[in-house]
């Protein structure tokens, strides 16, 4: 991407942003990647270490997700029963 171009991704939940960006930092330090991007500045962070981050993040996002249907499930009685 150009520098100076602005990002086209739109935020679905905007008041989202500052938790998913903690557990980005969180996930990457799991990971051990280089310290660098501690400063913010992603930039010195190679390609594979940036796609590990994002897959680790969404691998515990969807385990949080199926945890809770689970638990929610467990909750109503398992009343829901797909055909």
């Amino acid at each position: 991407m150009a520098q100076g171009s602005g990002s086209s991704n739109q935020k679905l939940v905007p008041q989202a942003y500052n938790a998913l960006n903690q557990f980005k930092y969180e996930v990457a330090q799991e990971l051990n990647i280089n310290p660098e991007y501690k400063t913010g500045y992603w930039g010195n962070i190679t390609s594979r270490e940036c796609g590990a981050v994002g897959g680790h993040m969404v691998r515990k996002m969807i385990a949080s997700a199926e945890q809770a249907l689970a638990n929610q499930a467990t909750t109503l009685g398992n009343t829901f029963r797909p055909q």
